[in-house]
């Protein structure tokens, strides 16, 4: 005998609420019920899945394993469901998105619009995280799709060419870098780099296409690190050194009203690769070609 949808739901709001009161509340059901599906997955499993406490629901090592493993079954059959309604009509009903900060706000508002004329039953629900964050919620069934930046390794996944994203080099207005018509990344003093902070895929973009190593400090921790492009330009802007923007996002303004000089680098493919990607085999992806294409028309 397997566990049921509906019993893998129950545990999973159980997980989610920590009481079993709310958890009925959320599935709709009464409490009765949901303690009944919940004791029927214990007996089906063979083993408790919650400790009931006076604090609350506290899951067992065998409730967490089953949680984690419900959430995929639980996305799966989500995207099947998804898949047949809209079967025949591309980007119809949910779905979900993940972008990476250093694309959304320069790429999506522009995509948006296109995407709410030509799919007007799109729920599009968008989740801006880092790359790895999102590629974990692709092969968890959490996402859909995910707009990220290549290279970075794929495994498990397809994924459909948006655009190529120049890298470029900004530095102060009275930097030596701007007598220059390009900038050679070897010209760069590596401790006057500013970057965003390890995690960020556009970091370890810019380093390798200049081959560059990360600026060593104190410690071995750089000197200056960013949260985002737009703490990255302020910081630029105030003289603390010069760093490498995408240039959608310099397109889009990001180094507008600023004293700070662009200049493309002297190097060979000095750029990153802008996808969709989405699950091997996942239902969606003909969706996600279908995205990719608005995108590169955005």
């Amino acid at each position: 005998m397997l566990p049921t949808l509906r019993q893998l739901q129950y545990l999973k709001l159980l997980a989610d609420h920590g009481s079993f009161s709310r958890a009925a509340e959320a599935a709709h059901v009464t409490q009765p019920t949901l303690s009944a599906g919940i004791r029927e997955l214990e007996t089906i499993l063979g083993a408790p899945v919650v400790d009931r406490a006076r604090s609350g629901v506290i899951l067992t090592a065998t409730g967490q394993e089953a949680v984690t493993r419900a959430e995929a079954i639980l996305n799966q059959a989500e995207d099947l469901v998804q898949a047949a309604r809209g079967a025949g009509e591309p980007l119809a009903g949910r779905f979900r998105l993940g972008v990476i900060p250093t694309i959304a706000p320069f790429l999506l508002p522009k995509a948006l619009p296109i995407l709410r004329t030509r799919f007007p039953k799109l729920r599009l629900y968008l989740r801006e995280d880092l790359t790895h964050k999102l590629i974990a919620g692709l092969k968890a069934g959490a996402l859909d799709a995910a707009l990220i930046a290549l290279p970075y390794d794929m495994t498990g996944l397809d994924w459909a060419h948006v655009e190529d994203d120049e890298l470029l080099a900004a530095a102060p207005a009275n930097h030596p870098m701007a007598q220059f018509a390009k900038v050679d990344p070897d010209t760069l003093a590596p401790r006057e780099l500013i970057l965003l902070e390890d995690g960020h895929c556009l970091r370890d973009h810019a380093l390798a296409a200049c081959g560059l190593q990360p600026p060593a400090g104190i410690g071995d921790d750089e000197t200056f690190a960013a949260t985002s492009l737009p703490t990255l330009v302020q910081m630029v802007n105030s003289g603390l050194g010069v760093s490498f923007l995408p240039a959608m996002a310099v397109e889009a303004g990001l180094t507008d009203h600023t004293a700070i000089v662009i200049r493309p680098l002297a190097t060979e493919h000095p750029s990153r690769e802008i996808v969709v990607a989405w699950r091997k085999g996942s239902s969606r992806g003909a969706e996600g070609r279908v995205l990719a294409e608005v995108l590169q028309a955005a």
